[in-house]
């Protein structure tokens, strides 16, 4: 029995501590199996850590499960993932909140060098369907992973046209491997473990509950360097995922539909409110996210072809010729609102002066 990874699971167990707490024991006690030593006199002493959560620690029962779950994970080929390990989601170390320890089972690469997340509503109508497949069909010249979290609609839409393309897809639960919800895609399930992956952060004894589907959507959105909302309520579970995709400066792009539909009324919201590009241009995409070059070669470096530029605007260019910036650093630095700086970037990009990386990062073209 692998030891290491009994205390690494142990560890997600206790009660009351989530991954931001998780990280901040192992860092005071020097490694997770120095968590477990530690006397609940020192382990109180940690920022966070009561009298109440350094006594659940040393439960026996925790170690009791995780002993379970050694077994479940052995007899049925699943990876764990610790956020130590070399294998784990590079693009999630960087989210301040994600999982420890994930479990994975499956093919895919999760460190692939291009992903996209698409999700939407449950209630998908034709026009969102079609758009989806439309959307991965142009995946296929970038070789993108597709995440999505295999609910019902637009996510379970996405997986299948991934899986007709020949694209690795990659479904993100919000429950233990130990099941598949909804149980009608099963047989999906079953085809994108051998063409992609299923991935979650839940033990397979951890119940089905609703609030475990906020924790999941910050798993796609950690690991995509793009998420796509397709279409959503106002206040849908895509929303949701999209303002933590926004937190972790990834790149947002929304599907615009019709004023009045219920269903497009949240991706309206994100492009309105500048928490979304519009994505209407499929093309556009590929051009914003730099997976694609206009007739096969590198676009102009054209920085130094100006013609008359604004203030603010001739600041900013001489700030990314010293290097690539994110628009927060920037607005830092320049002592502007972000909201200032954001139309002097769009104004520079229609220019051709700058453009957009993965993540919010500007560089000059």
């Amino acid at each position: 029995m692998d030891k290491s990874l009994l205390y690494k699971i142990a560890l997600t167990l206790i009660p009351n501590v989530g991954p931001i707490l998780a990280r901040n024991l192992i860092g005071y006690c020097g490694g997770v199996e120095e968590v477990f030593r530690a006397k609940p006199a020192r382990l109180k002493k940690i920022p966070g850590i009561g009298e109440k959560t350094a006594n659940e620690i040393h439960r026996a029962d925790v170690m009791g499960k995780a002993e379970q779950e050694m077994e479940f994970i052995e007899k049925h080929k699943i990876q764990p993932l610790f956020y130590l390990d070399e294998n784990y989601p590079a693009r999630l170390k960087d989210c301040h909140d994600s999982p420890i320890l994930l479990y994975y089972k499956g093919t895919a690469d999760l460190n692939a060098p291009r992903v996209v997340g698409i999700v939407g509503t449950r209630s998908a109508t034709d026009y969102g369907k079609s758009v989806t497949e439309k959307i991965v069909e142009a995946l296929v010249q970038s070789d993108a992973l597709v995440v999505s979290g295999l609910a019902y609609g637009i996510d379970v839409c996405a997986h299948k046209a991934a899986l007709d393309n020949g694209l690795k897809t990659v479904g993100v639960l919000g429950h233990g491997l130990h099941t598949i919800y909804p149980s009608v895609h099963r047989s999906i399930a079953k085809k994108m473990a051998e063409q992609g992956g299923l991935l979650t952060e839940f033990t397979s004894d951890s119940k089905f509950e609703k609030t475990n589907f906020p924790a999941r959507n910050r798993i796609i959105a950690g690991l995509a360097d793009a998420l796509i909302v397709v279409e959503t309520r106002k206040k849908g579970g895509a929303i949701i995922t999209a303002e933590i995709a926004n937190s972790y400066n990834k790149e947002v792009f929304a599907v615009p539909g019709n004023i009045g539909n219920t269903f497009s009324e949240g991706c309206n919201f994100l492009i309105r409110t500048n928490k979304a590009i519009l994505l209407d241009d499929l093309d556009e995409f590929m051009f914003a996210m730099g997976w694609k070059q206009e007739n096969g070669k590198p676009a102009a470096r054209q920085a130094e072809l100006f013609a008359e530029l604004e203030p603010d605007e001739k600041i900013l260019v001489d700030m990314l010729r010293e290097q690539k910036m994110r628009i927060d650093e920037i607005s830092a630095r320049m002592n502007r609102p972000s909201g200032i700086i954001a139309n002097s970037l769009l104004s520079l990009e229609l220019k051709g002066i700058v453009k957009t990386l993965p993540g919010k990062v500007y560089e000059l073209c």
